[in-house]
Protein backbone atom coordinates (compact mmCIF):
# COMPACT_ATOMS: atom_id res chain seq x y z
CA UNK A 1 0.00 0.00 0.00
CA UNK A 2 1.43 3.51 -0.84
CA UNK A 3 2.08 6.01 1.87
CA UNK A 4 0.15 9.33 1.30
CA UNK A 5 2.92 11.25 1.18
CA UNK A 6 4.08 8.94 -2.08
CA UNK A 7 -0.20 9.86 -2.77
CA UNK A 8 -0.04 13.83 -2.76
CA UNK A 9 3.84 13.41 -4.37
CA UNK A 10 2.09 11.88 -6.98
CA UNK A 11 -1.13 13.84 -7.43
CA UNK A 12 1.38 17.25 -7.45
CA UNK A 13 3.50 15.77 -9.97
CA UNK A 14 0.95 14.26 -12.75
CA UNK A 15 -1.89 17.32 -12.48
CA UNK A 16 -0.43 19.93 -14.64
CA UNK A 17 -0.13 16.76 -17.34
CA UNK A 18 -3.37 16.09 -16.82
CA UNK A 19 -5.17 19.23 -16.45
CA UNK A 20 -3.45 20.44 -19.52
CA UNK A 21 -4.29 17.47 -22.07
CA UNK A 22 -7.73 18.15 -20.46
CA UNK A 23 -7.84 21.72 -22.05
CA UNK A 24 -6.33 20.43 -25.32
CA UNK A 25 -8.79 17.96 -25.87
CA UNK A 26 -11.27 20.78 -25.10
CA UNK A 27 -9.85 22.55 -28.45
CA UNK A 28 -10.30 19.63 -30.68
CA UNK A 29 -13.67 18.96 -29.67
CA UNK A 30 -16.20 21.28 -28.08
CA UNK A 31 -13.99 24.33 -28.30
CA UNK A 32 -13.44 27.37 -25.14
CA UNK A 33 -15.63 29.85 -25.54
CA UNK A 34 -14.82 32.11 -28.08
CA UNK A 35 -12.45 30.06 -29.37
CA UNK A 36 -14.58 27.43 -31.95
CA UNK A 37 -13.38 23.78 -31.51
CA UNK A 38 -10.86 22.72 -34.40
CA UNK A 39 -8.55 19.48 -35.03
CA UNK A 40 -5.05 19.33 -34.45
CA UNK A 41 -2.43 21.21 -36.59
CA UNK A 42 -5.22 24.00 -37.36
CA UNK A 43 -5.81 27.60 -35.70
CA UNK A 44 -8.77 27.88 -33.56
CA UNK A 45 -8.96 31.81 -34.07
CA UNK A 46 -11.35 33.70 -31.25
CA UNK A 47 -12.88 36.57 -32.73
CA UNK A 48 -13.28 39.14 -29.51
CA UNK A 49 -11.99 39.49 -26.83
CA UNK A 50 -12.76 37.08 -23.77
CA UNK A 51 -15.58 37.28 -21.52
CA UNK A 52 -17.32 35.53 -18.85
CA UNK A 53 -18.36 32.67 -21.77
CA UNK A 54 -14.70 31.58 -22.37
CA UNK A 55 -14.74 29.32 -19.26
CA UNK A 56 -11.26 28.90 -18.80
CA UNK A 57 -8.60 29.19 -15.74
CA UNK A 58 -7.31 33.14 -15.44
CA UNK A 59 -8.30 33.68 -19.43
CA UNK A 60 -7.06 37.25 -19.91
CA UNK A 61 -9.17 40.16 -21.62
CA UNK A 62 -6.18 42.38 -23.49
CA UNK A 63 -5.70 40.21 -26.08
CA UNK A 64 -7.59 38.06 -28.52
CA UNK A 65 -6.74 34.34 -28.55
CA UNK A 66 -5.55 32.31 -31.47
CA UNK A 67 -5.03 28.78 -30.20
CA UNK A 68 -3.28 25.79 -32.07
CA UNK A 69 -3.28 21.87 -30.75
CA UNK A 70 -0.25 20.66 -32.32
CA UNK A 71 0.04 16.47 -32.68
CA UNK A 72 3.62 16.06 -33.80
CA UNK A 73 2.98 12.23 -34.41
CA UNK A 74 2.75 12.91 -38.35
CA UNK A 75 6.14 14.85 -38.68
CA UNK A 76 7.07 18.15 -39.10
CA UNK A 77 4.79 21.54 -39.07
CA UNK A 78 5.37 24.64 -41.05
CA UNK A 79 4.40 28.20 -39.44
CA UNK A 80 3.74 31.01 -41.21
CA UNK A 81 3.13 34.61 -39.52
CA UNK A 82 2.95 37.96 -41.43
CA UNK A 83 4.45 41.30 -40.47
CA UNK A 84 2.23 42.80 -37.89
CA UNK A 85 3.62 46.44 -37.78
CA UNK A 86 3.40 48.01 -34.33
CA UNK A 87 1.06 45.37 -32.79
CA UNK A 88 2.08 42.95 -29.92
CA UNK A 89 1.87 39.44 -30.21
CA UNK A 90 3.10 36.59 -29.14
CA UNK A 91 3.07 32.64 -29.75
CA UNK A 92 3.71 30.81 -26.82
CA UNK A 93 4.63 26.83 -27.06
CA UNK A 94 3.89 24.58 -24.53
CA UNK A 95 4.01 21.15 -24.41
CA UNK A 96 1.94 18.30 -22.36
CA UNK A 97 3.53 18.96 -19.02
CA UNK A 98 3.06 22.54 -19.70
CA UNK A 99 6.66 23.70 -20.02
CA UNK A 100 7.21 26.49 -21.96
CA UNK A 101 9.35 25.55 -24.77
CA UNK A 102 9.76 28.24 -27.64
CA UNK A 103 8.48 31.55 -28.06
CA UNK A 104 7.77 33.48 -31.53
CA UNK A 105 6.65 36.98 -31.16
CA UNK A 106 7.28 40.69 -30.60
CA UNK A 107 10.00 40.34 -28.29
CA UNK A 108 11.08 36.66 -29.35
CA UNK A 109 11.11 36.98 -33.19
CA UNK A 110 10.31 40.59 -33.86
CA UNK A 111 7.05 41.62 -36.00
CA UNK A 112 8.31 40.88 -39.43
CA UNK A 113 6.72 37.97 -41.64
CA UNK A 114 8.36 34.75 -41.78
CA UNK A 115 7.92 30.66 -41.21
CA UNK A 116 8.92 28.23 -38.98
CA UNK A 117 9.54 24.91 -38.70
CA UNK A 118 7.82 22.46 -35.94
CA UNK A 119 9.21 19.70 -35.36
CA UNK A 120 8.57 16.38 -33.26
CA UNK A 121 10.85 14.88 -30.46
CA UNK A 122 14.22 13.54 -31.86
CA UNK A 123 13.53 14.93 -34.91
CA UNK A 124 17.49 14.97 -36.48
CA UNK A 125 16.77 16.24 -39.92
CA UNK A 126 18.23 20.13 -41.36
CA UNK A 127 15.93 23.01 -42.48
CA UNK A 128 16.95 26.52 -43.70
CA UNK A 129 13.79 28.19 -41.57
CA UNK A 130 14.54 28.62 -37.72
CA UNK A 131 12.94 25.43 -35.98
CA UNK A 132 11.17 24.90 -33.09
CA UNK A 133 11.92 21.63 -31.05
CA UNK A 134 9.13 20.17 -29.60
CA UNK A 135 9.30 17.81 -26.39
CA UNK A 136 6.18 16.10 -26.71
CA UNK A 137 4.26 15.46 -29.49
CA UNK A 138 1.64 17.27 -28.30
CA UNK A 139 1.97 20.74 -28.03
CA UNK A 140 -0.45 24.00 -27.60
CA UNK A 141 0.33 26.96 -29.51
CA UNK A 142 -0.79 29.79 -27.12
CA UNK A 143 -1.35 32.73 -29.25
CA UNK A 144 -2.08 36.33 -28.20
CA UNK A 145 -2.85 39.21 -30.16
CA UNK A 146 -3.35 42.98 -28.71
CA UNK A 147 -6.37 44.75 -29.37
CA UNK A 148 -7.76 48.08 -28.53
CA UNK A 149 -11.57 47.31 -28.32
CA UNK A 150 -14.25 45.85 -30.90
CA UNK A 151 -13.63 48.13 -33.38
CA UNK A 152 -9.78 46.97 -33.44
CA UNK A 153 -10.98 43.34 -34.21
CA UNK A 154 -11.10 43.49 -38.07
CA UNK A 155 -7.48 44.34 -38.19
CA UNK A 156 -7.02 41.32 -35.55
CA UNK A 157 -8.65 38.97 -37.40
CA UNK A 158 -6.81 39.85 -40.68
CA UNK A 159 -3.33 39.22 -39.04
CA UNK A 160 -5.08 36.02 -37.56
CA UNK A 161 -6.01 34.65 -40.74
CA UNK A 162 -2.94 35.17 -41.97
CA UNK A 163 -0.64 32.62 -39.80
CA UNK A 164 -1.21 29.78 -40.86
CA UNK A 165 0.02 25.86 -40.30
CA UNK A 166 1.19 23.14 -42.75
CA UNK A 167 1.58 19.76 -42.39
CA UNK A 168 4.93 18.77 -44.27
CA UNK A 169 2.92 15.45 -44.46
CA UNK A 170 -0.49 15.61 -44.52
CA UNK A 171 -1.08 11.86 -45.66
CA UNK A 172 0.27 10.78 -42.15
CA UNK A 173 -1.91 9.38 -39.56
CA UNK A 174 -1.92 11.48 -36.17
CA UNK A 175 -1.74 9.45 -32.83
CA UNK A 176 -3.46 12.00 -30.94
CA UNK A 177 -4.22 11.72 -27.14
CA UNK A 178 -4.68 7.98 -26.12
CA UNK A 179 -8.58 7.78 -23.73
CA UNK A 180 -8.32 5.06 -21.37
CA UNK A 181 -11.61 4.09 -20.41
CA UNK A 182 -13.86 5.94 -18.05
CA UNK A 183 -13.93 5.55 -14.64
CA UNK A 184 -16.24 5.31 -11.52
CA UNK A 185 -14.94 8.61 -10.09
CA UNK A 186 -13.06 11.65 -10.62
CA UNK A 187 -10.05 10.33 -8.23
CA UNK A 188 -9.98 7.15 -11.03
CA UNK A 189 -10.44 8.93 -13.83
CA UNK A 190 -7.38 11.17 -12.60
CA UNK A 191 -5.05 8.40 -11.89
CA UNK A 192 -6.01 6.85 -14.82
CA UNK A 193 -5.14 9.77 -17.11
CA UNK A 194 -2.15 10.16 -15.58
CA UNK A 195 -0.94 6.54 -15.88
CA UNK A 196 -2.09 6.92 -19.95
CA UNK A 197 -0.49 10.35 -20.59
CA UNK A 198 2.41 9.94 -19.26
CA UNK A 199 3.25 6.75 -21.41
CA UNK A 200 2.03 8.52 -24.64
CA UNK A 201 3.70 11.75 -23.68
CA UNK A 202 7.17 10.91 -21.19
CA UNK A 203 8.47 12.82 -19.02
CA UNK A 204 12.27 14.80 -19.58
CA UNK A 205 14.20 11.98 -19.34
CA UNK A 206 15.97 14.06 -16.51
CA UNK A 207 13.20 13.69 -14.12
CA UNK A 208 12.97 9.56 -14.68
CA UNK A 209 14.60 9.11 -10.73
CA UNK A 210 11.57 11.31 -9.59
CA UNK A 211 9.44 9.18 -11.33
CA UNK A 212 10.75 5.88 -10.99
CA UNK A 213 9.66 7.07 -6.91
CA UNK A 214 6.01 6.48 -7.86
CA UNK A 215 6.28 2.89 -8.95
CA UNK A 216 4.92 1.79 -5.44
CA UNK A 217 2.26 3.74 -5.69
CA UNK A 218 1.20 2.45 -9.88
CA UNK A 219 1.78 -0.96 -8.90
CA UNK A 220 -0.81 -0.99 -5.82
CA UNK A 221 -3.61 -1.11 -8.57
CA UNK A 222 -5.85 -2.69 -6.56
CA UNK A 223 -6.04 0.18 -3.69
CA UNK A 224 -8.65 2.43 -4.66
CA UNK A 225 -9.23 3.93 -1.39
CA UNK A 226 -5.81 4.86 -0.86
CA UNK A 227 -5.98 6.72 -4.52
CA UNK A 228 -8.89 8.16 -3.69
CA UNK A 229 -7.35 9.67 -0.69
CA UNK A 230 -4.33 10.92 -2.59
CA UNK A 231 -6.33 12.07 -4.60
CA UNK A 232 -8.47 14.19 -2.33
CA UNK A 233 -5.54 15.46 -0.06
CA UNK A 234 -3.92 16.35 -3.11
CA UNK A 235 -6.48 18.76 -3.88
CA UNK A 236 -6.37 20.21 -0.92
CA UNK A 237 -3.14 21.11 -0.16
CA UNK A 238 -2.72 22.67 -4.09
CA UNK A 239 -5.83 24.64 -3.04
CA UNK A 240 -3.46 25.78 -0.07
CA UNK A 241 -0.62 25.89 -2.02
CA UNK A 242 -1.76 28.93 -4.55
CA UNK A 243 -2.49 30.82 -1.66
CA UNK A 244 0.46 30.56 0.79
CA UNK A 245 3.08 29.92 -2.34
CA UNK A 246 7.08 31.16 -2.16
CA UNK A 247 6.73 34.38 -4.28
CA UNK A 248 7.42 37.25 -2.92
CA UNK A 249 4.78 39.87 -1.78
CA UNK A 250 5.13 43.31 -2.83
CA UNK A 251 2.50 45.93 -1.28
CA UNK A 252 0.15 43.00 -1.26
CA UNK A 253 0.41 41.62 -4.02
CA UNK A 254 2.48 37.87 -5.16
CA UNK A 255 4.18 38.57 -7.95
CA UNK A 256 5.66 34.80 -9.68
CA UNK A 257 8.11 36.09 -11.10
CA UNK A 258 10.07 32.48 -11.03
CA UNK A 259 6.54 30.93 -11.19
CA UNK A 260 7.14 29.68 -14.65
CA UNK A 261 10.76 28.30 -14.51
CA UNK A 262 9.91 24.94 -13.74
CA UNK A 263 11.51 24.03 -17.51
CA UNK A 264 15.05 23.11 -17.45
CA UNK A 265 15.78 20.93 -20.11
CA UNK A 266 13.50 21.97 -23.23
CA UNK A 267 14.45 25.75 -23.54
CA UNK A 268 14.39 26.66 -27.66
CA UNK A 269 14.04 29.14 -30.22
CA UNK A 270 12.56 32.53 -28.36
CA UNK A 271 13.11 31.42 -24.48
CA UNK A 272 16.27 32.51 -22.22
CA UNK A 273 18.22 29.57 -20.99
CA UNK A 274 19.99 31.41 -18.11
CA UNK A 275 20.70 31.05 -14.28
CA UNK A 276 18.15 33.38 -13.67
CA UNK A 277 15.09 31.67 -14.91
CA UNK A 278 15.90 28.44 -13.98
CA UNK A 279 14.38 26.74 -10.42
CA UNK A 280 17.04 23.83 -9.38
CA UNK A 281 15.07 23.03 -6.82
CA UNK A 282 12.99 19.87 -8.09
CA UNK A 283 10.71 19.64 -5.24
CA UNK A 284 9.71 23.49 -5.05
CA UNK A 285 10.03 23.56 -9.19
CA UNK A 286 7.68 20.64 -9.43
CA UNK A 287 5.04 22.27 -6.83
CA UNK A 288 5.17 25.59 -9.01
CA UNK A 289 4.37 23.81 -11.70
CA UNK A 290 1.11 22.60 -10.47
CA UNK A 291 0.15 25.85 -8.75
CA UNK A 292 0.61 27.30 -12.09
CA UNK A 293 -1.58 25.13 -13.84
CA UNK A 294 -4.17 25.80 -11.28
CA UNK A 295 -3.86 29.43 -11.20
CA UNK A 296 -2.84 30.47 -14.67
CA UNK A 297 -2.82 27.18 -17.06
CA UNK A 298 -0.28 28.17 -19.72
CA UNK A 299 1.64 31.52 -18.45
CA UNK A 300 3.89 33.03 -19.68
CA UNK A 301 7.70 33.10 -18.58
CA UNK A 302 8.52 36.56 -16.21
CA UNK A 303 10.20 38.33 -19.32
CA UNK A 304 7.33 37.76 -21.66
CA UNK A 305 4.74 38.94 -19.24
CA UNK A 306 4.37 39.08 -15.49
CA UNK A 307 1.49 37.92 -13.36
CA UNK A 308 1.16 39.79 -9.70
CA UNK A 309 -1.79 38.43 -8.12
CA UNK A 310 -4.28 39.77 -5.02
CA UNK A 311 -6.45 38.11 -3.05
CA UNK A 312 -6.79 40.68 0.12
CA UNK A 313 -5.97 44.24 0.42
CA UNK A 314 -3.05 46.03 2.01
CA UNK A 315 -4.57 45.45 5.13
CA UNK A 316 -4.84 41.34 3.88
CA UNK A 317 -8.51 41.46 4.16
CA UNK A 318 -10.22 38.71 1.62
CA UNK A 319 -11.13 40.94 -1.28
CA UNK A 320 -15.04 40.94 -1.69
CA UNK A 321 -17.58 43.09 -3.57
CA UNK A 322 -19.78 44.66 -0.85
CA UNK A 323 -16.65 46.96 -0.01
CA UNK A 324 -14.97 49.68 -2.24
CA UNK A 325 -11.41 49.21 -3.03
CA UNK A 326 -8.66 51.77 -4.85
CA UNK A 327 -5.41 51.81 -6.06
CA UNK A 328 -3.50 54.81 -7.67
CA UNK A 329 -0.94 54.29 -10.17
CA UNK A 330 1.48 57.95 -9.98
CA UNK A 331 2.74 56.66 -13.10
CA UNK A 332 2.72 54.67 -15.65
CA UNK A 333 4.48 50.85 -15.13
CA UNK A 334 7.83 50.17 -16.75
CA UNK A 335 6.94 47.97 -19.96
CA UNK A 336 7.41 47.90 -23.18
CA UNK A 337 4.00 46.81 -24.69
CA UNK A 338 1.08 47.34 -22.15
CA UNK A 339 -0.71 46.66 -18.58
CA UNK A 340 -3.74 45.82 -17.40
CA UNK A 341 -5.62 44.70 -14.09
CA UNK A 342 -8.32 41.97 -14.96
CA UNK A 343 -10.66 40.48 -11.80
CA UNK A 344 -12.10 37.00 -11.52
CA UNK A 345 -14.39 35.20 -9.39
CA UNK A 346 -13.34 32.64 -6.56
CA UNK A 347 -12.71 29.29 -6.58
CA UNK A 348 -12.97 28.94 -10.54
CA UNK A 349 -10.89 32.25 -11.48
CA UNK A 350 -12.91 33.05 -14.40
CA UNK A 351 -14.47 36.30 -15.85
CA UNK A 352 -17.13 37.67 -14.08
CA UNK A 353 -20.47 39.10 -15.66
CA UNK A 354 -20.90 42.69 -14.89
CA UNK A 355 -22.86 45.40 -16.24
CA UNK A 356 -21.14 47.95 -18.47
CA UNK A 357 -18.93 44.74 -20.02
CA UNK A 358 -15.61 45.62 -18.74
CA UNK A 359 -13.57 42.85 -16.74
CA UNK A 360 -10.15 44.55 -17.01
CA UNK A 361 -8.61 48.11 -17.04
CA UNK A 362 -5.55 49.46 -18.07
CA UNK A 363 -3.57 51.75 -19.93
CA UNK A 364 -5.51 51.00 -23.47
CA UNK A 365 -8.94 51.23 -21.46
CA UNK A 366 -11.12 53.54 -23.62
CA UNK A 367 -12.64 56.59 -21.45
CA UNK A 368 -10.55 56.14 -18.48
CA UNK A 369 -9.69 59.64 -17.12
CA UNK A 370 -5.97 60.39 -15.24
CA UNK A 371 -5.69 63.22 -12.83
CA UNK A 372 -3.79 66.66 -13.89
CA UNK A 373 -0.43 64.99 -12.47
CA UNK A 374 -1.04 62.29 -14.78
CA UNK A 375 -1.97 59.61 -11.70
CA UNK A 376 -4.45 57.03 -12.41
CA UNK A 377 -7.11 56.26 -9.58
CA UNK A 378 -8.53 52.83 -10.29
CA UNK A 379 -12.08 51.88 -8.36
CA UNK A 380 -13.18 48.12 -7.75
CA UNK A 381 -17.00 47.69 -6.33
CA UNK A 382 -19.67 45.52 -6.66
CA UNK A 383 -22.38 49.12 -6.29
CA UNK A 384 -21.73 51.36 -9.46
CA UNK A 385 -19.36 54.72 -8.34
CA UNK A 386 -21.40 57.73 -8.36
CA UNK A 387 -18.59 60.11 -9.03
CA UNK A 388 -17.83 60.73 -12.99
CA UNK A 389 -14.46 60.27 -13.08
CA UNK A 390 -14.98 57.24 -10.64
CA UNK A 391 -17.12 55.74 -12.91
CA UNK A 392 -14.89 56.00 -15.51
CA UNK A 393 -12.28 54.36 -13.84
CA UNK A 394 -14.54 51.72 -12.60
CA UNK A 395 -13.97 47.87 -12.47
CA UNK A 396 -17.03 46.13 -11.45
CA UNK A 397 -16.91 43.15 -8.75
CA UNK A 398 -19.17 40.59 -8.36
CA UNK A 399 -21.19 40.74 -4.90
CA UNK A 400 -19.01 38.00 -3.28
CA UNK A 401 -14.51 37.21 -3.27
CA UNK A 402 -12.55 37.86 -6.12
CA UNK A 403 -9.03 38.13 -6.95
CA UNK A 404 -7.40 40.58 -8.65
CA UNK A 405 -4.06 39.89 -11.38
CA UNK A 406 -1.92 42.66 -12.76
CA UNK A 407 -0.45 41.63 -15.93
CA UNK A 408 2.47 43.45 -17.14
CA UNK A 409 3.30 42.70 -20.52
CA UNK A 410 7.18 42.60 -21.99
CA UNK A 411 8.07 44.11 -18.21
CA UNK A 412 10.94 46.27 -17.23
CA UNK A 413 14.09 46.01 -15.54
CA UNK A 414 12.42 47.01 -12.57
CA UNK A 415 10.01 44.69 -12.50
CA UNK A 416 11.69 42.04 -13.36
CA UNK A 417 14.21 42.90 -10.42
CA UNK A 418 11.22 43.46 -7.94
CA UNK A 419 12.18 46.97 -7.42
CA UNK A 420 9.16 48.35 -8.81
CA UNK A 421 6.15 49.70 -6.46
CA UNK A 422 3.12 48.20 -6.94
CA UNK A 423 -0.21 50.28 -6.11
CA UNK A 424 -1.75 48.77 -2.64
CA UNK A 425 -5.17 48.14 -3.36
CA UNK A 426 -7.22 49.71 -0.32
CA UNK A 427 -10.33 49.72 1.09
CA UNK A 428 -12.31 52.81 0.65
CA UNK A 429 -12.46 52.78 5.10
CA UNK A 430 -8.59 52.80 4.85
CA UNK A 431 -8.40 56.04 3.08
CA UNK A 432 -10.75 57.80 5.60
CA UNK A 433 -13.73 58.22 3.20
Amino acid sequence: MPDSATAVAAYTYYYPLVENLRQVNRYVTTGVGSNPATPFNTFSHARNLAGPQDTFVTINNDTVYSMAQLDLSGGPLRLTVPATGDRYYVLQFVDAWTNNIAYIGTRATGNTSGSFLIVPPGWTGTAAEPIVQASTNVVSIVGRFACTGPDDIPAVTAVQDATTITPLHPENALAGIPSPPEQADDAQQFWAEAQAWSAAFPAPQEEQELVDSFTSFWSATSDTDARRAGYAEGIAQLEEATKHGNSPVYNGWTVGLHLFDYNLYNLGLGTIDEPRWRNENQEQRILDRAIACRLGLWGNHAYEAVYAQAFTDIEQNPLVGANTYSMTFDSEPPVGAFWSITLYDIPRYYLVDNPIDRYSIGDRTAGIKYSDDRSLRIVISHAQPIDPIDLANWLPAPDAAFRLVFRLYVPGESILDGTYEYPQVLKASSEGQ
